[in-house]
Formats: structure tokens, C-alpha cells, sequence
């Protein structure tokens, strides 16, 4: 199995889980919210963070953003989205605050102009949404910047995941299982998958959760996701349409501690006396006759 350098970490078998807040577009278009919702992922012992960045005239069409929708930033649905997306004011701060924090940040960028923008700061890798999968031109953009790249496969077909992974290349590329409906119901997340993938492709998989709670996410590292991403929020009761699939910093911090515990628990597979078993072992180990 191949692993990938991401920054200062490698990610692959026999390295710690890679642990990405998303936080996307929960930072509700306010550069403070962003700023604790990456303080928080930093204390709660996460290794990066994520936001998502878009071009709203190509993401979208003209019939969609005109669609009648309130929200604090107009009446429409493209006041929303364009409320909801960071200039480059906004993301100087949000890098700056990054280094000062010390924890990466990068993005899943939904258009070639986006990449483009986002080029312009140090990020380690790049993500590339499961609605973004079918986009063989952002495939190959994102590649261009030679970083690498996690590719989400939620709502597609084996032959879809075959075609865009024939073409970014195997090189320096982390397959990202999930279900793409948001807040996912459990029977819905299909771990298995994990590593049936890890067989199809050879290359390290992770998992991108967007259940409610965590014992799943806990399980996917289990079996061998050696990424983990939760979108994460201060309140899940807050405005915005992500913040209900999202961890609060509680979920967060437990999710963390606990995917700990299980890489220490896992072992080695190989049958042994453990040295603090021996006094036990004395104390009440029975030896009858054989038989």
C-alpha cells in the first residue's frame, strides 16, 4: 500500500489517522467564526482543516441563483452562496491565522478558477468533492498543481471512480469513502467499502463522515481509513445548511481521543505474553493434567 506525504505527515498503513475539520462554509461568511471554529480543531488535536471555495457564476446557474431564498445575506439564493464565500482578504487571514495556530488548511475547490485561487497560498493538498468527481476538466486542473489530492466517491458508480482515478494518476492520491447525504442515516455509510477500495485501487483510503454521531468514524479507522474527516461547528443548532450533519467541539475531541485509543489498541497480530499479564498468570493460571 502506498503512502502520501501531506505536509509534515505521511498518511498510509502504519501512520496515525489523519484528522481534517471541515469546516467549509460553516464559518457562516464571518472570518471570526472561521477563526474559532480552526482554534478549535487545533486544541481538540486535529491535524488540519478545510474550507470549500467556489465560483458562483460557474458552479451554479443563472436559474439557480436567482431562485427565491432568505438568508442574512438577501433574499436569493445567489446572495446566499456569494455571502457564504471567502475573498482573498478573508483567506489571507484565514492562512495567517493557520500559521500563527500551527495546524494546515486547505480546500475543496468546486471549479478550475477556484484551484486557480487557491494556488496562491501554501496548502498542502487538495480535496476534490464527490460532486466534482465527474469533472474530468477540475480533475486535471487540480492535478497540474502537482499537490496532493483527496478525491471524495460519494454518489458515484465503480466505472465513475475508475475513470477519474485513470485520470489523476495513483500517484500521491487518497481515495475519501462517504455517503453523500447530509445528515447520512447509519445504514446508509457502508464502512465495507473501506477496504474494498484499499483492494480495487492500492491506495490509502479514508472516510468522510456526515452522521450525526461517532462511533462510526471510530470504526472506519478500525478497519483501516487512515483519513478521517467530520465537518465541525460550534452549535448545531446554528443557521446554515451543514451545521446539522456537523460535530461540536465536545463530538470533536471525543472522536479525536478515541481514534487514538483504537490505533494503540490494534497491535501487531502477533500472539504474545504481555509483561503485565505475567503476575496474573502466576496468580491464577490453572494446570490440570493432560489429556
Amino acid at each position: 500500500m502506498s503512502e502520501v506525504q501531506v505536509g509534515s505527515q505521511l498518511i498510509g498503513d502504519g501512520h496515525p489517522c489523519y484528522l481534517i475539520g471541515e469546516i467549509g462554509i460553516n464559518h457562516n461568511g464571518s472570518i471570526e467564526l472561521a477563526k474559532n471554529l480552526i482554534a478549535t480543531a487545533k486544541n481538540a488535536g486535529w491535524n488540519a482543516v478545510k474550507f470549500q471555495k467556489r465560483t458562483i457564476d460557474i458552479v451554479y446557474t443563472a436559474e439557480e441563483v436567482a431562485k427565491p431564498r432568505e438568508s442574512p445575506f438577501g433574499e436569493t439564493n445567489g446572495d446566499l452562496k456569494r455571502g457564504l464565500e471567502f475573498g482573498v482578504e478573508q483567506y489571507r487571514k484565514v492562512n495567517e491565522f493557520c500559521e500563527e495556530t500551527e495546524i494546515p488548511w486547505f480546500a475543496s475547490c468546486w471549479d478550475e478558477p477556484s484551484v486557480d485561487f487557491i494556488e496562491q497560498f501554501p496548502v498542502p493538498a487538495y480535496k476534490i468533492a464527490s460532486a466534482s468527481l465527474t469533472d474530468d476538466a477540475l480533475l486535471k486542473r487540480t492535478r497540474k498543481t502537482g499537490k496532493p489530492i483527496m478525491l471524495s466517491t460519494g454518489m458515484s458508480t465503480y466505472e465513475e471512480v475508475d475513470h477519474a482515478v485513470d485520470i489523476l494518476g495513483k500517484e500521491d492520491l487518497i481515495l475519501i469513502h462517504t455517503c453523500s447525504a447530509y445528515p447520512s442515516h447509519y445504514p446508509e455509510l457502508n464502512l465495507r467499502m473501506i477496504p474494498e477500495l484499499r483492494k480495487r485501487y492500492g491506495v490509502p483510503v479514508g472516510y468522510s463522515g456526515h452522521e450525526t454521531g461517532i462511533p462510526s468514524s471510530v470504526a472506519a479507522a478500525a478497519i483501516g481509513a487512515c483519513v478521517i474527516e467530520r465537518h465541525i461547528t460550534l452549535d448545531r443548532s446554528m443557521w446554515g445548511s451543514d451545521h446539522a450533519a456537523s460535530l461540536e467541539p465536545s463530538g470533536i475531541t471525543r472522536l479525536a481521543r478515541d481514534i487514538r485509543l483504537v490505533e494503540q489498541s490494534m497491535g501487531d497480530g502477533v500472539k504474545r505474553v504481555e509483561e503485565r499479564e505475567i503476575a496474573v498468570m502466576k496468580k491464577l493460571r490453572r494446570v490440570g493434567l493432560k489429556v
